[in-house]
């Protein structure tokens, strides 16, 4: 297997941590005091902790406003979307090499990232960061095994309204495809399909949340078809978490949001896009270049360590770098824009005495889903944008860069032996592999580079000789979050994804908090698109300071959210639902 791409190291990064967080020791710890324009007595500081993207989504609105904003972040800025170079493999002029925790996949239904990117101004793009994103026009499921693959339908010509008839046709031939499932079992996940999309709120949150989608779609004793495509490829594939433990509330939503958006409804465009570029440098760098220019603060290199209180409410935040060298901020509002596993380290018991019910962080689950990046000497013929390797163990799915970059990657890139980049997201860490024999968690890096090659190979003709050849293969890069330790055998993740579990709505936070100066923001918060993504995380940021500004009492405008979409043609069915639902009957459609 060819050497990894990686030639840096934590000593680099933690070098450069320390001597960033010295001289950010030397500065002043409070932040800046309110500006003369803000008024006498007016309260207009606020501490993000957290520069991802709900931390970023959420200093976005609070600074047009008028806030004074400084985000407080760990490591880099764009948390788990941003770009990860891989360090000294640029020669020659050229940048280095781009890495990433994951492909960036924006479906049609996100309308709150969108709305974001089009006030990102870019030079000669009329739409701001908006422009450069792009239609996804090439998708395929492929199968193992010789069974057929399955190609997503052109929906070029959708958006004409809603037909229930029409999409449960589109749907049938979008799953008749896999050619195995049984005719019995293709009418059922139709039918299951059907019950959701007409189930009332109540229905979806009173008792879908608490159904496994493995339980709701019925798949125990179905074909071996039926439960890959159907219960684990929709589970694990697509929201990383696993069958029988998903929420049908949350897994229905997703599947009636693709499907809804698939045909031209509740979307902001097509089906789904994809980024021109790395996502820096399509992305993240003209968003922190324009907030930076309006006048917020970054401090990267600072982990938030403990919220400070006195007097029922937070005083200040202690924050400490990779030194050791500790220090405290001060603010009006904090707001929290970490993911769940850092949020729930600030709860201590003064904190819980405040607000009890954040002690329902610690219930939420946490899984694994993070990238890899194969560097390759050639373009492979027989692969497009994006393919979704469905029987693999490991539920990979990959996009071949140089189909969606505008950059000429061996003239931009690396040491110009590199042509292409073959970008994975590995979804499920548990299951055992078909080299190894072991789950990617109890895989080196290398082991893991090698099981997801084979995975991959084992899809596609003649088991991957003609399409991915080994002498293709340059060097691979492996998510940094990924750490392996010899000695245990194990892999630890420095970048879970929260998960959707049966019952785990009931767990997550609202925005505002009963700490009247603290405010939760992050994809595990409760939002409208309910699902651990840049859209749940960027509509939480908006949430959060829609909160602080009704409890600052602030004149300026609220920030707009943009629910899912829900087919009005539908409101007749929901209401009837949601008097069966009170009725204790079930869902006028579940009859099979």
């Amino acid at each position: 297997m060819p050497r990894p791409a990686h030639h840096g190291g934590t000593a680099d990064l933690s070098r450069r941590r320390m001597l960033y967080g010295t001289a950010a020791a030397g500065a002043a710890a409070l932040l800046p005091v309110p500006s003369a324009r803000a008024g006498a007595g007016a309260k207009r500081r606020v501490a993000v902790l957290g520069g991802g993207m709900s931390g970023l989504a959420a200093a976005h609105e609070l600074v047009e406003r008028g806030f004074e904003v400084t985000v407080f972040e760990r490591r880099a800025l764009g948390g788990k979307a941003r770009s990860i170079p891989v360090k000294g493999t640029g020669r020659g002029g050229r940048r280095d090499l781009q890495g990433e925790h994951g492909f960036r996949f924006f479906p049609g239904f996100y309308r709150n990232v969108p709305d974001t990117m089009r006030r990102i101004p870019v030079p000669g793009n009329a739409n701001g960061v908006h422009d450069n994103m792009f239609p996804l026009t090439s998708t395929r499921i492929a199968r193992n095994g010789g069974r057929s693959d399955i190609i997503t339908p052109d929906f070029s010509g959708a958006g004409g309204g809603f037909d229930l008839a029409a999409l449960q046709e589109t749907l049938t031939g979008v799953v008749e495809q896999a050619g195995a499932i049984p005719p019995d079992e293709l009418a059922l996940f139709v039918n299951r399909f059907v019950v959701y999309l007409t189930s009332s709120d109540e229905r979806r949150l009173g008792q879908w949340e608490n159904v496994p989608w493995w339980e709701y779609v019925r798949a125990e004793g179905r074909s071996r078809d039926y439960q890959a495509i159907v219960a684990r490829f929709l589970t694990r594939g697509l929201v990383a978490v696993k069958e029988e433990v998903a929420s049908t509330k949350t897994v229905g939503a997703m599947g009636q949001a693709f499907v809804l958006s698939g045909i031209g409804l509740g979307t902001d465009g097509g089906l789904a896009r994809m980024l021109n570029a790395p996502t820096n440098e399509a992305w993240i760098d003209p968003w922190v270049d324009y907030l930076r220019g309006r006048g917020v603060r970054f401090e990267v290199g600072q982990t938030a360590e403990a919220l400070e209180t006195a007097a029922g409410r937070i005083r200040s935040v202690r924050l400490v770098d990779a030194a050791g060298t500790r220090r405290s901020a001060e603010a009006d509002w904090f707001i929290s824009a970490m993911p769940v596993e850092r949020a729930r380290a600030l709860l201590s018991p003064a904190v819980l005495a405040l607000d009890p019910s954040l002690e329902t962080l610690k219930d939420l689950r946490t899984e694994w889903m993070n990238g890899l990046q194969f560097f390759l000497r050639r373009t492979p013929d027989g692969i497009g944008q994006e393919v979704n390797f469905m029987d693999s163990p490991w539920q990979i799915t990959a996009v071949l860069q140089s189909r969606l970059w505008d950059r000429d990657i061996p003239r931009d890139y690396g040491d110009g032996s590199v042509v292409d980049c073959l970008s994975l997201d590995i979804s499920d860490w548990d299951t055992p592999g078909i080299r190894y024999g072991r789950p990617a968690k109890r895989c080196s890096p290398a082991q893991i580079a090698a099981e997801a090659w084979a995975q991959m190979k084992d899809h596609l003709e003649d088991t991957g000789r003609s399409v991915l050849p080994d002498d293709l293969l340059h060097s691979w890069f492996l998510d940094p979050a990924i750490s392996w330790n010899p000695a245990t055998g194990r892999n630890a993740n420095d970048d879970p994804l929260m998960v959707n579990t049966v019952g785990s709505w009931k767990n997550r936070p609202r925005p505002r908090t009963r700490v009247p100066n603290l405010f939760m923001a992050g994809d595990y918060v409760r939002t409208g698109v309910d699902l651990a993504t840049m859209e749940g995380a960027n509509e939480s940021g908006r949430a959060a300071v829609n909160a602080l500004l009704d409890a600052a009492g602030s004149p300026a405008g609220q920030v707009p959210v943009w629910p899912l979409y829900q087919p009005p043609e539908l409101d007749g069915l929901k209401d009837l639902d949601a008097r069966r639902y009170r009725a204790g009957q079930r869902n006028l459609f579940d009859t099979m």
